[in-house]
C-alpha cells in the first residue's frame, strides 16, 4: 500500500497537507457516519506511515544519494523503510515483514517509534543515549491488553506482560491501531 495514493496526496505533500487528507477522509469514511471500517482502517495505517517516516526523517539526516548504499530491508517497501529508520531497519531478521510502524510514547521515552512484525514487536526509544531499539518476540508474550482513554477514546495504551513478568506500556496510540497489535499477538 502506498499511503500516499491512499490519502490522495503528491509523494512530495508536506507532513501538514497528509495531515489535512487525513482529517477530510476520516471525516468523509469514519464508520461513526456511515463509512466502512476497513476503509478507516487503511486510511489510519496510511497516515500512521506517514507519521513514523517524518518522525524517523526528523532524527536522521539525508545522505546524499551518491553515498548511498543499497537499501536494508530491501524485500520491505519503501514507504515502510522510511517509517522505520536505519536503526530499526538494522535491528530487522532477514525476510521478517513490518506490518505496521507507528509513533507512541513508553514510561522510558515520551517519543518513541513502535513497529510490528510477523515475528515480534520492535521499539525505538528516541531520547535513549543507548539500546535505543528494543525488542520483544511474539511466542515470549504472556499477555496483551489495550485500553482507551477517557474521557474522548482516542487515545489507547497497549500493555504487554511477557512470560518473565516483566510488564510494557505502549501509550498515545490510535484505538484501532492498539486493538489491531492487540488481536495480532493473540492470534500469533
Amino acid at each position: 500500500m502506498d499511503p500516499h495514493d491512499v490519502l490522495g496526496i503528491p509523494a512530495d505533500a508536506t507532513p501538514e497537507d497528509a495531515a489535512a487528507a487525513f482529517r477530510a477522509l476520516a471525516k468523509r469514511h469514519h464508520p461513526d457516519h456511515g463509512g466502512g471500517e476497513e476503509l478507516m482502517a487503511q486510511i489510519n495505517a496510511a497516515y500512521d506511515l506517514l507519521r513514523a517516516a517524518a518522525w524517523s526523517q526528523r532524527a536522521e539526516p539525508r545522505r546524499p544519494a551518491a553515498a548511498q548504499r543499497p537499501a536494508k530491508g530491501g524485500w520491505l517497501a519503501p514507504a515502510v523503510r522510511r517509517a522505520l529508520g536505519p536503526e530499526l531497519l538494522a535491528a530487522l531478521e532477514p525476510k521478517e515483514t513490518v506490518w505496521l510502524v507507528t509513533p507512541a510514547s513508553t514510561w522510558a521515552s515520551p517519543s518513541a517509534l513502535l513497529a510490528a512484525s510477523d515475528r515480534r514487536l520492535l521499539w525505538l526509544l528516541d531520547d535513549a543515549v543507548a539500546g535505543r531499539v528494543n525488542w520483544l518476540r511474539y511466542s515470549t508474550i504472556d499477555a496483551a491488553e489495550h485500553t482507551v482513554r477517557r474521557p474522548r477514546r482516542r487515545v489507547a495504551t497497549l500493555r504487554v506482560r511477557d512470560r518473565s513478568g516483566r510488564r510494557i506500556s505502549f501509550g498515545d496510540l490510535r484505538p484501532a491501531t492498539a486493538a489491531a497489535i492487540t488481536a495480532h499477538i493473540a492470534s500469533a
